[in-house]
């Protein structure tokens, strides 16, 4: 499976895992699916410093044996946004505990952690989960600071999680656009 010339072009653009093996993701998930679900060969698959064992543990670990103490520990060994995303896909949304998890990350102090929240609650929005209103505008204030971040993944996440929490009705899309106002007025 391996793609030399993709493996060699992460490496140019920062990717530093002791092995890139430059396997695509649509190869990684129909690889997954033949594997199936297996929570020892998850972690023992995250523990690697291999880019793609890390994404395929996302892919093969249940969701019944992933305790909230587990994802605690992925997210603070991620070390790329690629694998916040990927993880976030194919594991974290589907979590009992995923919107709890979403709303402690993007409070905490480190970029991650914000990502991994801000991807998380993106994805809550697209399948249409809703906010409870105390939960809706400590999310805007952490959005609105988000905004504002050092990270540009975080920036980004944070503004797409915006946009899909706009979409989820007329009201929220006032609210979104209150914040983002807020933000263009502060930025210039």
């Amino acid at each position: 499976m391996m793609n030399g010339p993709l493996a060699q072009s992460m490496r140019e653009k920062g990717l530093a895992y002791r092995v890139i093996f430059g396997v695509e993701w649509p190869r990684l998930s129909a690889f997954a699916q033949e594997v199936g679900k297996d929570h020892q060969l998850a972690q023992d698959l995250w523990k690697e410093d291999i880019r793609e064992c890390r994404l395929l543990a996302g892919l093969v670990q249940p969701v019944d044996t992933f305790y909230p103490e587990i994802a605690d520990i992925w997210v603070e060994s991620m070390q790329y946004p690629e694998e916040a995303q990927y993880t976030v896909l194919t594991l974290f949304q589907h979590l009992p505990y995923a919107s709890d998890k979403a709303f402690e990350w993007m409070a905490a102090p480190d970029a991650m952690h914000q990502l991994c929240g801000f991807l998380l609650l993106a994805r809550l929005f697209m399948r249409g989960d809703p906010l409870m209103r105390q939960s809706e505008l400590e999310y805007l204030d952490q959005a609105a600071t988000a905004l504002h971040s050092e990270s540009l993944a975080v920036r980004k996440a944070a503004y797409d999680s915006l946009l899909k929490y706009a979409l989820t009705g007329s009201e929220q899309e006032t609210l979104v656009n209150k914040v983002l106002r807020q933000y263009e007025a502060a930025a210039n």
